[in-house]
């Protein structure tokens, strides 16, 4: 009997909808910005190798191995809202950072030989979630975010916003976005400059006042603050072309504290076969960058576009970067994409970069860390994505959209540095 009321209720209330809307002034049907949930389902898998180590001053392993699943969902909360939520979780192991404390290990304590201790791996999780509002007419866009993120050694929060107009018939868009992180570190000092160690109770050779300089850092935040411009433009029936600018201001603490510098001036002093560091990473306590971009597509005809990318880059320390992309898909049929790339990319070296055993004590600054020396770089990628636009294959009341599967190899004109990354990902979309 029950059941029956139910049933009847319900028709009645359709019945009384349908009247009412009969009733009601016949409005302009708006399509919703996102039709059902998304779900974007990421793996990547990198590793690296290198023998200019920042954890020992520029010289030493920096093998590497990370894998980062992460998950995306968009969710439309009406016909102009959507919730878009991501979060990541980056596993890794590193030779490099296990040396922070080298001692910790079976094996003789070398620069080139990761130790086993627990500064060997760790992992990183990072959340954003960004709400995003469409205008009725769909020609603005106004959207905010808060992310949180967290290591062994720092935490971070950041909130941003964004607002996007549309004109000439939507083919003109220009976007102007904010963002702000506060992060705090806590810092891993090498195990030379910590409490309690002490030389005397090693079998040493050189210099037994390794770490005069050394101090510990008072100001253990950093905070980041950038602006971004956007606009882009459809040129033609085969040409879209978009200008991008960012400026970013930075303070706080800016060294990475558990990097190792070695000064020229003094005595080595050694324990088995690793050298003491005479003291941390020091770089200024402010850094303004400033990027300028292009970003241009070409539609070469129904199964070839090519898509370019360029950027120049500046700061305050010394660096001033090019960063020159291409890429090439190609269809194959209706369901399969084939796209190649390459990325060339080139800087000089910061102010206070010097080599191992270069610095001098005297100096203000100093860094070995080898992302701010001088370089070029080589990266080459191929990938194979899928599309089912039907989405027929389903998994538990969600269609798949898409399967994008890449690889890209890394290199670099610092000692055999290279890096490969294999990325995998799939799209689904509720039924």
């Amino acid at each position: 009997m029950k059941k029956n009321i139910a049933f009847y209720s319900i028709v009645l209330l359709l019945v009384s909808g349908h009247i009412m809307a009969q009733e009601e002034e016949p409005t302009e049907y708006k399509k919703r910005v996102l039709e059902a949930v998304e779900v974007n389902l990421l793996s990547s898998y990198y590793t690296q190798d290198g023998e200019n180590a920042a954890v020992t001053g520029g010289r030493g392993t920096e093998e590497l191995t990370d894998i980062a699943p992460s998950i995306n969902i968009s969710i439309p909360l009406n016909d102009d809202d959507v919730l878009t939520v991501d979060a990541t979780v980056s596993a890794y192991t590193s030779a490099s950072s296990s040396n922070i404390d080298p001692f910790d290990g079976p094996q003789p304590a070398d620069p080139f030989v990761a130790s086993s201790g627990a500064s060997e791996q760790d992992t990183w999780f990072g959340l954003t979630a960004n709400y995003a509002h469409s205008s009725d007419d769909r020609n603005t866009i106004i959207s905010g975010n808060v992310s949180f993120a967290n290591e062994y050694d720092y935490s971070s929060i950041g909130f941003g916003g964004s607002i996007t107009k549309l004109f000439n018939e939507k083919n003109t868009e220009l976007q102007l976005n904010v963002n702000a992180y506060f992060d705090s570190w806590r810092p891993q000092y090498p195990i030379e400059f910590r409490e309690g160690f002490n030389l005397s109770d090693y079998s040493f050779s050189g210099n037994p006042n390794f770490s005069s300089n050394y101090t510990e850092f008072q100001d253990e935040s950093r905070n980041s603050y950038s602006i971004g411009v956007s606009l882009s433009q459809i040129l033609s029936k085969s040409i879209q072309t978009a200008f991008i600018g960012d400026v970013v201001l930075q303070n706080g603490l800016l060294s990475t504290p558990h990097q190792r510098v070695y000064f020229g001036d003094f005595e080595d002093t050694m324990v088995e076969n690793f050298t003491l560091g005479n003291d941390i990473e020091r770089l200024p306590d402010t850094r303004t960058k400033i990027a300028l971009g292009n970003r241009t597509n070409f539609y070469l005809n129904q199964n070839f576009i090519l898509r370019t990318y360029y950027r120049f880059y500046t700061d305050d320390w010394g660096i001033d970067s090019h960063t020159f992309k291409a890429e090439l898909p190609i269809k194959l049929g209706l369901n399969y994409t084939f796209y190649p790339m390459y990325r060339y990319y080139t800087q000089t070296a910061a102010n206070d970069f010097g080599e191992y055993n270069t610095i001098v004590s005297t100096q203000e600054f100093y860094t070995s860390d080898y992302d701010l020396a001088e370089y070029d770089a080589h990266q080459y990628g191929i990938g194979f994505k899928y599309y089912n636009p039907l989405n027929k294959l389903n998994i538990g009341g969600f269609g798949l959209k898409s399967i994008d599967l890449e690889y890209n190899y890394y290199e670099r004109t610092t000692q055999n540095f290279n890096a490969n990354i294999t990325s995998l990902s799939f799209n689904f979309v509720a039924n």
